[in-house]
């Protein structure tokens, strides 16, 4: 199964949407599921505020995964280039939805729903797919 499929049934079996965005990349990229599955707990449904779209910090949390040396000490830092990263991810995430806030997208205050849930996720993992493939 495909890492769309993967991450929609996830979305079906109840995982928020960072969570079934970020899911169906831990093995690939060296995590553990479930403990994964537990730090992308509260930024689902907008970090709960209808802020930030769950699925667009599914692709921060890989980013990081990916590109992130682990380095906590003075040494050589990754941040400014994990940052360069998810920012290309985020602007073509809202390209292609119109925004990356979770009401708007929605369409709480509009009316307008830009994208479903089901469809941000989809977007949100071809474009890991795709920042991944070039990293």
């Amino acid at each position: 199964m495909d890492k769309k499929n993967q991450a929609l049934e996830y979305h079906h079996m109840g995982y928020n949407c960072a969570q079934a965005a970020i899911i169906p990349f831990c093995e690939e990229l060296g995590f553990d599921k479930e403990e994964v599955f537990k730090m992308a707990e509260a930024f689902g449904f907008g970090m709960g505020v209808t802020g930030t779209c769950g699925a667009v910090s599914g692709m921060a949390f890989a980013m990081g995964m990916k590109n992130s040396n682990g380095n906590l000490g003075e040494g050589e830092r990754s941040k400014g280039a994990t940052y360069k990263l998810i920012k290309e991810a985020i602007e073509k995430f809202q390209e292609k939805n119109g925004s990356i806030i979770c009401k708007e997208i929605k369409g709480m205050e509009t009316g307008k729903v830009l994208r479903s849930c089901d469809g941000c996720i989809e977007d949100a993992v071809e474009i890991i797919e795709e920042m991944l493939a070039k990293m």
